[in-house]
């Protein structure tokens, strides 16, 4: 038994050496731009895989860590990846025999109204066979079968790479809009602190005769419509939270995100040159590999069109009595080829073949959009960042040009020379543009978050 199954190893060896039918894959070529518009340099991209630490934010790297542990989209994705692995092991299965045992008692009697009738007595067999199946993989129909199905286990695990990529991204996306709303808040509730001894202010003025009622009626206007901001700005912080809540795997009444007041570094990343980019995305590597196993399905298509050789045989004990089922005489054995030969299918095969290799270009037209896009994403991502440098240096100057002017009109209206509506006018836009300055480094942290999953967030694509 031995020596038979040492056989079949060498003939199976023998026969994963012949060539299969159906093309070779080869990664498609990708036209590349040299480089990309809006940095100074290309240097390497090094990312770690970890790249959420370069902000140097505590909690930052708490969120992380629990979206990473308890999110259930990326359990999902994992456990997509270990069913890709287990039909892979199905596909690899079939290189080898199919060995089985049916082991069965039966108990007949024959028909007396029949010609040429055996013996009319009720008779018993027990019967313990092994059964052997093997298809002689002499077209590479099994062969290319295994190459879609590796193919598509490496897709399922870049898929579970792109899904960690997306989650991470996401976290640190809604971490940073809540840090920008806290901001806001902060601002908007001083300004309502602010709001509220001006109209104790006026209101005390208005009843020595020093200030008209208008002027208390706009100080309580612009009381109410900032506490109405306030207001406006919690709601959005609190779907935010629960939104957080969700990517944490946590459940949202019982999920509270506490208030970052921790500077946080705005890191510095290089594009690379963008012909990188192809292996450091795993959702080009998705469609690459997609890509692959649509190839190898051309060949699975084709090998219809070829005989298909298997191999059977059965060795086991026959016996009337169980008694005797395990002795020498007992024995029985068959073993032989069968051969199906595709002589007619009715269009079948070639419809078949057609299909697989409308998927191919279709896959192949798939991989090169996703490549499109990566490039663009890319630079968008690049053109933002270095656009808001810009609009932060002049937003800041906004601010500081803002409060003074706010300033300014407060001390001309307690000298008398201004109405209470220029003191109203720039506290407004004081207020308006420190709030913009707030939203804007949230949009600075969200845009550099951006720049790192475009460029595959310390990903990179295995050599086998």
């Amino acid at each position: 038994m031995k020596t038979f199954f040492l056989s079949l190893t060498t003939a199976a060896s023998a026969i994963a050496a012949l060539p299969s039918v159906g093309p070779d894959y080869q990664r498609p070529d990708v036209s590349a731009p040299a480089a990309y518009r809006d940095i100074t340099d290309t240097p390497s991209v090094v990312l770690s895989p970890d790249w959420w630490r370069a902000f140097n934010d505590p909690v930052l790297d708490e969120l992380e860590a629990r979206a990473l542990a308890a999110n259930q989209d990326l359990r999902a994705a994992l456990a997509r990846v270990e069913q890709a692995r287990a039909l892979a092991g199905v596909a690899r299965s079939a290189y080898l025999p199919s060995v089985s045992a049916a082991p069965s008692v039966d108990r007949e009697r024959t028909s007396r109204t029949v010609d040429n009738r055996l013996t009319d007595s009720p008779a018993t067999t027990h019967t313990l066979p092994l059964n052997l199946s093997w298809e002689l993989d002499l077209f590479g129909r099994v062969r290319r079968l295994n190459e879609s199905a590796r193919a598509e286990f490496a897709a399922a695990g870049a898929t579970y790479h792109a899904a960690r990529l997306a989650l991470t991204a996401e976290v640190a996306t809604t971490h940073f809009t809540l840090r920008a709303i806290d901001e806001e808040l902060r601002i908007v509730n001083r300004t309502v602190g602010v709001r509220r001894d001006a109209l104790s202010l006026t209101a005390s003025r208005f009843k020595q005769g020093t200030a008209g009622e208008l002027d208390v009626a706009r100080a309580e206007t612009e009381l109410a419509s900032t506490e109405a901001d306030a207001a406006a700005l919690a709601i959005r912080r609190a779907s935010t939270e629960t939104a957080l809540a969700v990517l944490l795997g946590e459940a949202a009444p019982s999920f509270s995100a506490g208030i970052a007041t921790a500077s946080v570094a705005t890191p510095g990343i290089p594009a690379g040159l963008p012909s990188d980019l192809l292996t450091r995305r795993p959702d080009i590597a998705v469609a690459e590999r997609a890509l692959a196993a649509a190839s190898a399905r051309i060949g699975v298509a084709k090998s219809s069109f070829f005989p298909a050789i298997s191999l059977t045989g059965s060795a086991g004990y026959a016996s009337a009595d169980i008694s005797d089922l395990f002795k020498s005489d007992s024995r029985l054995w068959s073993i032989g080829p069968s051969l199906y030969l595709p002589l007619f299918q009715g269009g079948r095969n070639k419809a078949s073949l057609a299909r697989s290799r409308a998927a191919f270009e279709e896959s192949l037209a798939v991989y090169r959009q996703r490549v499109l896009i990566a490039f663009r994403e890319v630079q968008d991502a690049l053109t933002a960042s270095r656009l808001l440098e810009d609009q932060a240096a002049a937003q800041a100057r906004a601010v500081e040009s803002a409060r003074r002017g706010a300033k300014l009109s407060q001390i001309r209206y307690d000298a008398g020379y201004v109405s209470y509506f220029e003191v109203v006018d720039a506290q407004r836009t004081a207020l308006d543009v420190e709030r913009a300055d707030a939203r804007l480094t949230g949009q600075r942290w969200i845009t550099r978050v951006s720049l790192i999953k475009a460029l595959g967030g310390g990903w990179s694509q295995p050599t086998s």
